[in-house]
């Protein structure tokens, strides 16, 4: 195993008791709800990067989901979504690698996974790969230009004034992030274009972007917070697979 996934092992019970079972505003304000509407009508759904599986529970639970799969490459995670239950069918395995046959869902979903993901080419690939045609894929990030190295929130007493600081955006960033005392967890740093280029390379086409406020959970943890709220925490892309290269046919017919 990767030093990263030595890191994802030792730390798994740091994120099962601090982001997952209602622990988590964040979680439970906005990414749940987000979740579930835009996997709504969707009757096979595979979450990549599962994690200890809520993401997958949520998905169970909407009306027409027939079958709910959960692949993660931690034994620790896998092993507490197998616990956890929910009706998810759970599986030890890479986001490069998945472990399905081409076409055998309709909706994808990746939560908060792909910005920890080397290989991201070929986890966008093979997602395109499981999916059917028409198929769905919604990917939720830390939105990148939260995610830049050396950018944060600056307090200047000096001028006055207060103002998000953005790093260098558009250099591609690997590093190992104190998220907590003696947590350490991998991360990297990818612009949007980078992500948008890679799925549209892979016949998934963004239909809808979302940039939702920090949810109010979140805001009222510290009083510094509330001068944030108008930076996006998180990143939504919600894409369909259609033919590698062109428009679903529908609007290749109108644009004709």
């Amino acid at each position: 195993m990767s030093d990263a996934g030595d890191l994802w092992e030792q730390h798994a019970r740091w994120w099962q008791e601090g982001f997952t079972q209602g622990a988590d505003a964040e979680y439970e304000e906005q990414i749940l709800p987000l979740a579930a509407a835009h996997l709504a009508g969707a009757s096979r759904v595979l979450d990549v990067g599962c994690g200890e599986g809520q993401v997958a529970r949520v998905a169970a639970g909407l009306y027409g989901v027939g079958f709910v799969a959960g692949v993660d490459p931690t034994w620790a995670q896998v092993t507490a979504a197998a616990e956890r239950g929910g009706g998810v069918a759970v599986a030890r395995g890479e986001a490069a690698a998945l472990p399905f046959c081409p076409g055998s869902f309709d909706a994808v979903v990746a939560c908060l996974v792909f910005e920890h993901i080397e290989d991201v080419d070929g986890a966008v690939a093979e997602v395109a790969r499981v999916l059917a045609p028409g198929g769905r894929f919604v990917l939720m990030l830390n939105h990148p230009l939260l995610q830049t190295p050396g950018s944060g929130w600056i307090d200047d007493t000096i001028l006055e004034e207060q103002y998000w600081r953005i790093g260098p955006y558009l250099v591609e960033d690997r590093s190992l992030e104190e998220v907590e005392k003696g947590v350490w967890i991998p991360f990297i740093h990818r612009p949007l274009s980078r992500y948008v280029n890679v799925m549209a390379g892979a016949g998934l086409l963004i239909t809808r972007m979302e940039e939702p406020a920090p949810p109010p959970g979140f805001l009222a943890r510290a009083e510094e917070y509330r001068e944030a709220a108008s930076i996006p925490r998180l990143l939504l892309l919600h894409a369909e697979k259609v033919a590698a290269g062109g428009p679903p046919a529908d609007q290749a017919a109108s644009a004709r």
